[in-house]
Order: C-alpha cells, then sequence, then structure tokens
C-alpha cells in the first residue's frame, strides 16, 4: 500500500509497472479495486496508476462538502507527485467527471482520455439534494439496492461476485460518500468540455440506469472526432461486468493513440 502525502491530505494509490502510464479513477462509492478485473487483459509495456478518491477506500477522509475542483487538485497533486505526464486517462461516473475537469485544468497531463459511464452533468441538484438528505438520515444502505440495480445488470446481481461489491459500497466513509455527492451536484462541463481537442472514448453500458448510453454518447461527442462504444449486456460498471470486453475496447484505443 502507497500513500502520497500531498499538501495535508493522503491518497491511497497504485503504481504498477513501467512505459506509457494509464491513470484510472474510480466511481462513487467504489475504490481503486474496481480495475481489477481489467488489468490482467491488458498489454504489457503500461504504467498502471489507480487511486482511492478523497473520501473512499483507503485515502483520508476529510469533510465536506467536497468541490469537483478539490477532487481534480487531488489527482493532479498525486501526478506532480509521480512525476507522471502525457497519460491516458480512464475515468468512470465521477472519475468520468474528475478526468474532464483535469484535461481542461491541465493538458499536459492529459493526452487522451476515456469518458466511461460518465456525463458532462449527471442527474439535478435536486436529485443530489434528495440521496444526500437520505443518507443522512440512514447511511448509504437506506439506498444500497436501488443504487446497485442501476449499477449492475439483472444477470450479474444474482451472482455470488455482487455481494462483494454490496460490501464495498456500504463500507465506504458516509461522509466521503456524501462529499463526492456533493461535488457531482455542483458540476457542469458542457461548455469546457466542448472546447477540449484530445482524443477521446465513450464507454457505456446498455444496462446503466445511473449514465444512460445516451448520456454518455451526448458528452463524448462534445469532443470533436470522438469515438464511442455500448457494452451490451452490462450496466454502470461494465469493468466488473464485462473485464474481457472493456479491456479490449480500452486496448484497441490505447494503441489508435500509440502508447502501447
Amino acid at each position: 500500500m502507497k500513500m502520497a502525502e500531498l499538501g495535508g491530505r493522503r491518497l491511497h494509490y497504485r503504481d504498477d509497472g513501467t512505459g506509457a502510464p494509464v491513470v484510472f479513477a474510480n466511481s462513487l462509492g467504489t475504490d481503486l479495486r474496481l480495475w481489477d478485473a481489467v488489468l490482467p487483459h491488458l498489454p504489457e509495456g503500461l504504467r498502471i496508476i489507480r487511486y482511492d478518491k478523497r473520501g473512499h477506500g483507503l485515502s483520508d477522509c476529510s469533510k465536506g462538502p467536497y468541490k469537483m475542483g478539490e477532487l481534480v487538485s487531488d489527482v493532479e497533486a498525486l501526478l506532480d507527485h509521480l512525476e507522471v505526464r502525457e497519460a491516458v486517462f480512464v475515468g468512470l461516473s465521477i472519475g468520468g467527471m474528475i478526468a474532464q475537469g483535469l484535461a481542461t485544468k491541465r493538458p499536459d497531463l492529459v493526452r487522451a482520455m476515456v469518458l466511461s459511464n460518465t456525463g458532462a452533468k449527471i442527474g439535478t441538484r435536486e436529485m443530489w439534494g434528495d440521496r444526500i438528505a437520505a443518507v443522512e438520515k440512514g447511511g448509504i444502505a437506506a439506498l444500497a439496492d436501488p443504487i446497485l440495480e442501476r449499477w449492475f445488470s439483472a444477470g450479474f446481481r444474482r451472482t455470488d461476485a455482487f455481494h462483494a461489491w454490496r460490501n464495498m459500497l456500504l463500507r465506504q466513509p458516509v461522509e466521503g460518500y456524501l462529499g463526492c455527492c456533493h461535488a457531482i451536484a455542483g458540476s457542469d462541463f458542457y461548455a469546457t468540455t466542448a472546447a477540449l481537442r484530445l482524443p477521446t472514448l465513450g464507454i457505456a453500458g446498455s444496462e446503466d440506469g445511473s449514465t444512460p448510453p445516451d448520456l454518455v454518447r451526448e458528452t463524448t461527442e462534445l469532443v470533436p472526432g470522438s469515438a464511442f462504444e455500448i457494452l451490451r449486456g452490462a450496466g454502470h460498471l461494465p469493468c466488473v461486468e464485462k473485464p474481457e470486453d472493456y479491456a479490449g475496447k480500452l486496448t484497441a484505443f490505447l494503441r489508435a493513440q500509440g502508447h502501447v
């Protein structure tokens, strides 16, 4: 386990391999294990960097609410700490919003991005306000079942592996979960993402109830020349349900950028 001290905050991260860097950012309510099943199917010769965002996993859980700019600054500081430049940044859900923010703020850090199951804007302030109120009253468990229905297809919810993901969600710090809910609620990247000019791949799950394919496609198409893929039979976390297919889409994109 590695911890980076970044100006008074500590982020847990993994830094594996050497070569061209690929950075992975997780969804709300998950930690860096989100990508475990994908990594064995990626080509050799990559430097794989994963991290737990603020308030998640083993990273520090500072008092919320958080702003998206803070989450972007966290990974910016981590990549500077690791002396990383020109990475391909893969972000899922809130991780995809972080990707958009980082690519806008620090184009030297991001040469290409993968926007997975995300949007330039996700939901409404009212929707997030309702979720925040429900979690404040009853904890994450109060919303766990509807959240997991959006995360995973019906078939995956009948597997043994599903219960591990349910436990991961329930064990996230409530303060960190709520902090990131506030960050999503206050974010709208439509204008800034439309100004980006870098290779971009969008990935959606056909059964995604949190960021439906049309939202992911709309966001991806803000960037001229972008590509878009749908993984059939997968929900909000296709890297969990369809890891080989997900890795195949990602590998093809990496090869197209000369990053492998």
